[in-house]
């Protein structure tokens, strides 16, 4: 490849809630991620978008989510995020949350091992299907700063994104699309999924690949995944992603710019809806760091229509 480009690890994960006011009660108070923006699909302006993640929403530790009262549930099957999963530091750790989902009445599978390391499978209160996983202190990626206010002491709060789980009917063509286009690499694979990873590896870099038990198509909805993010280093080597994978022959958007960081989508061969986003300009663009996501935000070519859109919007309680 002509241009050396490296994806820096995940960016963002977008996911689908029907009810955001339970949404924000879950992922800030049991969670204790921070809520850093709170604002609108920019394409579909009527429901919200809300950013979860580490003190300053840094890129790798955000999960977002689109509130769609009327989407339906998930149906999981092929051509989907199936789990996503959180670290998390130490096996200690791991044990206090076990504690925490008992007393908020978290659903969860119980402590587990894959491939020598630790993991708590879950869900949220619409399904969604989460992992914690320890990830050793390892420093490839390294994991976000906790917020000083969040519901969770920092020793033991989520630290961002770990890995993702693709569920795909045919593992190679999406493999070939990672590797060959995208430049991730072969890890060891863990029971039976291909695992891939990019930039530094390890937690925060890394997607495994595996067929569903269910080969029926995946239909995106309350519960389910709408799209991974992969990380940009910046404006420049953005442009040469979108290049790129429109050489390979994908079909992938124009940049699009999201003031809080720039956008490219496109589909692999698989039925998962990728983005690669840059690293900037962040969430502190337009709001005091000290008070991010407190209110609505809405990037400058929304602001005119504030009011209207404000009308919109169910009240989050």
């Amino acid at each position: 490849m002509a241009e050396h480009i490296t994806i820096g690890g995940l960016h963002h994960l977008t996911a689908v809630t029907g009810n955001a006011s339970g949404n924000l009660r879950f992922y800030r108070q049991v969670l204790g991620l921070r809520l850093v923006k709170r604002t609108v699909n920019q394409d579909d302006v009527s429901v919200y978008h809300l950013f979860y993640g580490d003190a300053q929403g840094s890129p790798g530790t955000e999960v977002t989510f689109f509130d769609w009262p009327d989407a339906g549930p998930n149906r999981p099957g092929a051509g989907e995020v199936a789990t996503v999963s959180l670290r998390v530091t130490g096996q200690e750790t791991l044990e206090w949350w076990v504690r925490r989902f008992a007393e908020h009445g978290v659903a969860h599978n119980g402590l587990q091992q894959r491939a020598g390391v630790s993991f708590l499978p879950f869900t949220d209160p619409e399904g969604q299907r989460l992992e914690l996983v320890d990830d050793g202190g390892a420093t490839g990626v390294p994991g976000g700063t906790p917020w000083d206010e969040g519901a969770v002491p920092a020793q033991y709060a989520v630290r961002g994104l770990s890995s993702v789980t693709l569920h795909v009917r045919d593992i190679a063509p999406t493999e070939q699309v990672l590797t060959d286009v995208l430049g991730f690499r072969r890890a060891d694979d863990q029971d039976g999924m291909c695992v891939l990873e990019s930039g530094p590896g390890g937690p925060g870099t890394q997607v495994r690949i595996a067929r569903p038990s269910e080969q029926i198509p995946a239909r995106t909805g309350i519960g389910g995944v709408h799209h991974v993010a992969f990380r940009a280093a910046n404006d420049v080597e953005h442009e040469q992603w979108q290049r790129r994978i429109s050489a390979a022959g994908l079909a992938v958007t124009p940049v699009i710019d999201r003031f809080y960081f720039r956008s490219i989508y496109f589909r692999e061969p698989g039925g998962v809806l990728f983005e690669i986003a840059t690293d900037g300009p962040g969430f502190a663009t337009d709001e005091d760091p000290a008070h991010l996501g407190e209110h609505l935000a809405l990037p400058p070519f929304l602001e005119p229509h504030r009011a209207k859109i404000e009308a919109g919007l169910r009240p989050i309680e």
